[in-house]
């Protein structure tokens, strides 16, 4: 998924026996398919998994990250993210709500699509309601599920009218989400794409290299880089060999153990945000043995999260408290940290009759932190009195399958504004994107009264009380937040180290090559 992406823990021997492994294979590989990554003719090539054969440059469709990276490219939203999920004005310059929060009134800036067309407020119309419409099975769709398209329109070329059937004062979140991008009215076929992006289509094929040209109409201005290039590459330590042996310019996507590596390189640069993903364990509290909430306490007392941190990220991340967004906006700052604390977890143990219960944990090779992690959470909760089991699953499919599968699992989850996570992930109503099965009257209506507030300081205090609910019974054990992770050659300059969905992570157009 766009927000979440296993392994076991690879040591500094192993990695870099995988590098020279790989090393030789793949530079001919690469240099068969990219004829090599020089960057004289100005082609900025970059590296990311992708699905194969799945593949499609439908931005309202999107769901890996390089989707997301692609999308970026080619087209462009209504905002943008800044590094803490606030938002900032990207085609849309101006934008207010009525005293109700239910009517907001946007205003574009002048910009203009690859055919010169420019960008009006039919198109973002036409684009939010084929987001909203079930048959093109967007995953942004819920975020547009209380607009009234029939209400809504178009005041001018420049300005649109956007009607809610609730109050809801962050709706201007939903607008820089991924797959909500701005496409032209009438687009059906996404074959050759037409976006208002830094770079305009030139060819792709599902699982291939996709080459993108640059806009010189750009409204931000002409990008540097006159080509753009995603190479496929699933392998992390593929990916990291084909940057080092100049393939590629930039490696998305790398593990902290490589990271050690390339820090004492002088070919690469490791350009790391810090805590840029949130690595929980999810607790499944709507069925045994994690409905008894005495349980769900004690896994959070008895779980050494600085030991986690040390081991499974090789101390390359922040120490988690078991909430998601640390450091963003809404995030309430004030929370003491949980400890480790083995003599009220054992009670809790012995008072839910748990002794010695034995309970499958869920982890996976989808992340490179997740095995390690589930190993060392393992022998902690053996200090407690329970026993957790591992079973790995298919990388795959593992961030659908535990949506329903199981009662313990690793997942992840990459920035995302703390109101849309807490809708998406906690409120009653969010079906199978719940992962833990909460379900809370309390922590519903203070996040449906901070919506529908529109003093932001109020609405602050109401969203932290909320999370301050969830926290003590959601069955979310947020133990840390790894760092995001790319590496860069060390001719390319103008990308910044950003954490995922920020207006600044994989954005390509003031790239320069050395």
């Amino acid at each position: 998924m766009s927000t979440e992406e296993g392994g076991a823990k690879v040591t500094g021997v192993s990695r870099r026996k995988l590098f020279k492994g790989a090393l030789g294979a793949l530079a001919v590989a690469s240099l068969t398919a990219c004829g090599g990554a020089g960057g004289s003719n100005g082609r900025l090539r970059v590296a990311f998994p992708t699905s194969g054969a799945k593949e499609s440059l439908d931005p309202h469709t999107s769901s890996l990250f390089v989707d997301q990276a692609r999308a970026k490219a080619l087209f462009d939203t209504l905002v943008g993210y800044a590094d803490d999920m606030s938002v900032v004005p990207r085609l849309a310059e101006s934008w207010e709500p009525d005293a109700t929060g239910t009517r907001w009134l946007i205003r574009l800036r002048s910009a203009r699509f690859h055919d010169n067309r420019p960008v009006t407020a039919d198109d973002v119309l036409y684009s939010y309601r084929r987001v909203a419409d079930p048959a093109t099975a967007s995953p942004a769709r819920w975020q547009f599920a209380t607009v009234d398209f029939s209400a809504s329109r178009a005041r001018s070329a420049g300005e649109l009218e956007l009607v809610l059937r609730a109050p809801n004062f962050e709706f201007p979140s939903a607008w820089g989400a991924p797959a909500t991008e701005i496409v032209p009215a009438g687009t059906t076929d996404f074959a050759a794409p037409v976006g208002s992006g830094p770079f305009r289509f030139a060819s792709f094929q599902p699982g291939r290299p996709a080459v993108f040209a640059r806009f010189d109409g750009y409204w931000e201005g002409a990008p540097k880089p006159t080509e753009l290039e995603f190479v496929p590459i699933n392998d992390e330590s593929a990916r990291v060999a084909a940057l080092m042996s100049g393939q590629v310019h930039y490696a998305h996507d790398i593990s902290a153990n490589s990271a050690s590596l390339l820090q004492n390189d002088g070919r690469a640069e490791v350009l790391a945000a810090p805590g840029g993903t949130m690595q929980a364990v999810a607790l499944k509290v709507d069925r045994a043995p994690f409905n008894d909430l005495r349980l769900v306490r004690a896994v959070a007392s008895g779980v050494d999260r600085r030991a986690l941190l040390d081991v499974a990220l090789s101390g390359r991340g922040q120490i988690g408290n078991d909430l998601f967004g640390k450091g963003l906006k809404y995030y309430p700052q004030d929370l003491p940290q949980r400890e480790r604390d083995l003599g009220p977890a054992r009670s809790l143990v012995r008072e839910a009759g748990a002794e010695g219960l034995e309970f499958e944990l869920l982890t996976s090779a989808a992340d490179p932190y997740f095995e390690s992690a589930a190993t060392l959470l393992g022998e902690q909760l053996g200090e407690i009195g329970l026993r957790a089991t591992l079973r790995v699953g298919p990388s795959e499919t593992y961030f659908s399958d535990i949506k329903t599968a199981g009662v313990a699992a690793h997942t992840r989850t990459a920035p995302l504004p703390l109101t849309t996570f807490m809708a998406q992930r906690m409120r009653g109503d969010a079906g199978s994107n719940n992962y833990t099965g909460y379900r809370s009257p309390e922590f519903d209506a203070l996040f449906t009264r901070a919506m529908s507030t529109p003093d932001e300081a109020e609405r602050t205090r109401l969203l932290a009380d909320a999370q301050r609910v969830a926290r003590d019974n959601s069955g979310l054990l947020v133990w840390g937040f790894s760092d995001w992770n790319v590496a860069t050659a060390g001719a390319l300059s103008g990308v910044r180290a950003a954490p995922p969905n920020s207006l600044d992570w994989a954005r390509f157009d003031r790239a320069s090559l050395g």
